[in-house]
């Protein structure tokens, strides 16, 4: 078909419409604006590419709809990666297939049926490009502005030194400048609060998070905490990029996250974790732990207990006492595709459990295992007390 530059434009925003409010909706429902922050990429991206194909390709085969979908897939992720828009992987893919696909239903099936001179005209919509056209600007404008408002304003924490506790009781986004340190630690009460780039001295926990859903923290770095680098409770939350590491007390931890069964799934990815008794643990709670750095730990590297439900995927354990990676009391673990190594036994504990374990399941804990890359751990792997380890399901 050949398409005029009108007739890409006004076929470009008519079938962008109807996504385009799915994602606002699904924005207000989840008071979390990644749809609507995607959706407006997918058309800006459209848009420009449409300018692009009106001079390379003044015919367009139908053929040609896949690879170009895939090449304008290719640069929404890339653009949704660089603007840091808040979308899993999995639920980007879904909302550009669908909108995709819904595209093509439109342009071959429903345009031509609605305006029969539709491909004479080059894809022109006549009255109907006008009105789908004004339609997706008042969206797009009215969307914005509602998400503009509803924004948690944006704290930027200056370069130098904060004696804390600092207390974040309200939704807001706490950035640090290069050089910004606090010492005596964070507590997090409220929902929708994000933490970046702050560096974390000192304190009974680096960072506390007590009943709050919604909460990122994302670069933040944390040493000579007492008790626990970051302590999560009652609380869903995503943990990225960070580091924790000089525990201060003998029974201090990395990151624990617990009792939240009932809250929400938590992750913790791509972060290190050095030193301490368990580097990262949860207790009652779902949580994804994957792509982390952890060593050094005196009881375990990372640890699923107390019924808790997750993931413990891709991450590096090294260099621990006793026990690389442990599921237990009933917990229901996915490990898999983790390297595990140099598992040293405690023979000061007397305890049979810790003789050098590079993956442990415990006390009728059920862990799936695949593709795991264990070595210089004498224990191996193993099972205790009516645990059981079987295949991870494909």
């Amino acid at each position: 078909m050949s398409y005029t530059l009108r007739g890409r434009i006004e076929s470009r925003l008519a079938a962008a419409l109807a996504p385009l409010l799915a994602a606002t909706g699904l924005a207000l429902v989840l008071r979390d604006w990644w749809p609507f922050e995607l959706a407006g990429l997918m058309i800006g991206i459209g848009l420009a590419a449409d300018l692009a194909y009106h001079r390379l390709l003044p015919y367009q085969p139908g053929w040609l709809a896949v690879p170009l979908g895939v090449a304008e897939l290719g640069l929404v992720m890339l653009a949704a990666w660089a603007a840091a828009v808040e979308a899993s992987l999995g639920a980007a893919l879904a909302f550009y297939s669908g909108s995709w696909l819904l595209a093509q239903i439109l342009g071959h099936a429903i345009f031509p049926l609605a305006r029969l001179t539709y491909a004479e005209d080059g894809g022109e919509l006549g009255r109907l490009g006008a009105v789908t056209g004004a339609a997706v600007v008042g969206v797009f404008v009215g969307g914005g502005t509602i998400a503009w408002a509803t924004q948690p304003p944006t704290v930027h924490l200056e370069a130098g030194v904060h004696r804390g506790p600092l207390v974040l009781d309200s939704p807001q986004k706490l950035v640090g400048e290069p050089g910004a340190v606090v010492t005596g630690g964070i507590i997090i009460s409220s929902n929708s609060v994000t933490v970046r780039d702050v560096t974390v001295v000192g304190g009974e926990n680096g960072i506390a998070v007590d009943e709050a859903e919604d909460v990122v923290l994302d670069r933040v770095r944390i040493s000579g905490a007492v008790l626990d680098g970051i302590n999560v409770r009652r609380s869903s939350i995503e943990i990225r990029n960070c580091l924790v590491h000089s525990p201060a007390g003998e029974y201090a931890q990395g990151i624990d996250i617990s009792f939240s069964l009932d809250v929400g799934p938590s992750v913790v990815e791509r972060c290190t974790v050095l030193g301490g008794r368990e580097g990262i643990v949860t207790h009652s709670a779902t949580v994804s732990v994957r792509e982390n750095r952890v060593a050094e730990t005196t009881l375990r590297g990372i640890a699923m207990t107390e019924m808790s439900m997750g993931s413990i995927e891709e991450n590096e354990v090294s260099d621990t006492l006793g026990v690389g990676i442990y599921c237990g009391d009933y917990s229901h673990c996915v490990i898999e595709e983790n390297s595990v190594w140099n598992t040293a036994p405690d023979h000061l504990s007397g305890d049979r459990t810790r003789r050098g374990y590079a993956i442990l399941a415990h006390f009728g804990a059920d862990a799936e295992l695949r593709d795991n890359h264990v070595s210089r751990s004498p224990g191996g792997i193993a099972a205790f007390l009516g645990a059981e380890i079987e295949p991870a399901e494909d």
